[in-house]
């Protein structure tokens, strides 16, 4: 396959770009050793950070620059464009194509690549958390997946799989008011309200939540929090043994696990739930070892069904480029013949 059939995919984050090429006839899209990272503030654009890429690889227009291109964004992706935050660029589809000599160019919110990279996933690129396992199947066979993840904030959305093709669904469900379980997680809830007013899972699970967590544990226990803390604080104070670290981490993975378990109540995802996001790799081991899968679980009456849905530890290196790669596929990759 020539450089002109190739897809480029990039994934831009608040801090880094990454780019990669696809070929989207392949089983196996996304072209590992293509892949380059950049910092965002180092270009004025998205179009120039994706030149460059594109010059630094050689995939120049005199030898063949690909034609289409599949862009996963941080953000909200709103007819022609897109705005993430904290980055200084605002991405307009239409000016990004045109300055890339290209033919066609897909903008797609982060989360929705998030949940189309669960159709290239492989069962070396998953753990399982708790006992319910998950082997993949062709597009063929209808499935509905849940992905869930929390990194700087908390990702939610679905994967359809319908005839033959894969349909994700952007949420806000990060935003869902949160369901204490718990007269801890009661108290938890109240203190958070007296801060925020309405409090969202996002406000728990995510970075910033495990410090809220931890400063309300401390409120909880008449203890002063201290002074600044970052979300590697409370992680690695986890990891030395500190006490109230260590049940900030216990009640992080056990909300994390009830809020999973509700998403699956929610949007049918019975095939299994994936857990994607930044902090998963940092936290598997609390994931494995916490009160997350019981949790999950615990829905009363649907408790024995719950016990069947797999939760699986997306640790594949760049979901959201294989994500991308996923879009490649169904928008540029070749299609089968007409039924008669």
């Amino acid at each position: 396959m020539s450089n002109a059939e190739h897809v480029l995919l990039a994934d831009i984050g608040g801090t880094n770009a990454r780019f990669a090429l696809a070929d989207a006839a392949a089983s196996v899209p996304l072209l590992d050793d293509s892949v380059r990272e950049f910092v965002v503030a180092d270009f004025p654009s998205l179009a120039e950070a994706a030149q460059h890429y594109l010059d630094e690889t050689g995939a120049t227009a005199q030898n063949g620059q690909p034609l289409n291109g599949v862009f996963a964004v941080a953000g909200r992706v709103d007819g022609d464009e897109a705005r993430i935050t904290n980055h200084p660029w605002v991405i307009s589809v239409n000016r990004t194509r045109q300055a890339l000599g290209f033919q066609g160019l897909k903008l797609v919110n982060d989360f929705a690549a998030q949940a189309m990279a669960v159709s290239l996933l492989t069962p070396r690129d998953v753990v399982a958390i708790g006992g319910a396992q998950w082997a993949p199947a062709p597009l063929s066979v209808p499935r509905t997946y849940a992905v869930i993840g929390p990194g700087t904030g908390l990702g939610v959305a679905a994967l359809v799989i319908r005839d033959g093709r894969a349909y994700p669904l952007e949420t806000e469900g990060g935003h869902v008011s949160f369901p204490p379980g718990t007269p801890e997680e009661i108290r938890i809830l109240d203190i958070l309200s007296a801060q925020f007013g309405r409090v969202s899972n996002e406000r728990l699970i995510c970075g910033p939540g495990l410090v809220n967590l931890y400063r309300a544990l401390s409120e909880i226990a008449g203890e002063d929090p201290g002074g600044p803390l970052e979300p590697k604080d409370v992680t690695a104070r986890a990891a030395a043994g500190d006490p109230r670290c260590v049940r900030t981490l216990d009640v992080f993975c056990a909300v994390f696990g009830a809020i999973a378990g509700d998403l699956v109540l929610t949007t049918g995802a019975w095939d299994g739930v994936f857990l994607t996001g930044g902090l998963v790799p940092k936290l598997l081991t609390s994931l494995q070892h916490s009160g997350f899968r019981q949790r999950f679980e615990h829905k009363g009456r649907f408790s024995p069904a719950m016990g069947r849905v797999p939760t699986l530890a997306n640790m594949h290196p760049r979901p959201g480029l294989l994500g991308a790669a996923a879009y490649a596929v169904e928008l540029f990759g070749p299609r089968p013949p007409a039924r008669a």
